[in-house]
């Protein structure tokens, strides 16, 4: 069974290719490189591919700095130190306008051409630091778009959208991780890195990402600039 699978090089996409491996699936991974600034997530997101042996990874080069609009794709500062109080007021600037309605919209492309029925998709709606397009109603809308929009759903055969980290905390997303032996230790979650690469510890990913491994009871494999372990 073919399911395609959108990677971003990051924790929870690579946790949940690990899911679809477990689920029987063969992974066709699909990154996008879409412009941010943090692009040596698509290098994690290849590393990551071969690691779980998927059957295919294809990378799609679409540059979203010309819209703008987040700090992710243009000269904004990325917010740092910010608590969990913080982050959960309001929509932050890191926050791509559409970006998980291309990037889904991309992904049933890939899949209908696939014949698979399923595409798995990382989102998280406990520790999402407010985007709206990681929401169950946005899952179950878009669900509905890949129904009346594609020869596929119009067919019958349809493609369904799984999102097995949907409800699970940082903690337990890391532990289920571990326990499927996904390759946590070639992720990479830092929204503003150095130019080598290194993980900042200060943005809200990585706050978010090292507060997760410290409530499963573990060390996070990577290397930061500035954490507290």
């Amino acid at each position: 069974m073919n399911a395609v699978v959108l990677a971003s090089g990051g924790l929870d996409s690579t946790v949940t290719a690990a899911v679809a491996k477990r689920d029987g699936c063969d992974l066709y991974l699909l990154t996008i490189a879409y412009g941010q600034r943090h692009r040596i997530e698509v290098e994690r997101a290849r590393r990551v591919g071969l690691a779980l042996g998927a059957a295919s990874h294809l990378v799609l080069e679409l540059d979203l700095r010309p819209i703008g609009g987040s700090a992710l794709t243009g000269e904004q500062a990325v917010p740092k130190d910010r608590s969990a109080a913080d982050r959960a007021e309001g929509i932050p600037v890191t926050y791509v306008p559409a970006r998980n309605t291309i990037f889904l919209s991309l992904a049933l492309a890939y899949a209908e051409t696939l014949g698979a029925a399923w595409i798995y998709f990382g989102a998280n709606v406990v520790d999402y630091s407010g985007y709206p397009d990681c929401r169950p109603e946005y899952l179950q809308a878009f669900e509905r778009v890949a129904r009346l929009g594609t020869k596929a759903g119009v067919g019958g055969a349809g493609i369904g959208i799984r999102a097995p980290l949907l409800r699970m905390t940082k903690a337990e997303i890391i532990r289920q991780g571990v326990a499927l032996g996904a390759p946590l230790h070639l992720t990479h979650s830092c929204y503003d890195p150095a130019p080598d690469g290194v993980a900042c510890g200060r943005c809200d990913s990585c706050r978010i990402r090292l507060e997760g491994f410290k409530a499963a009871g573990l060390v996070d494999p990577v290397a930061y600039a500035c954490a507290t372990r």
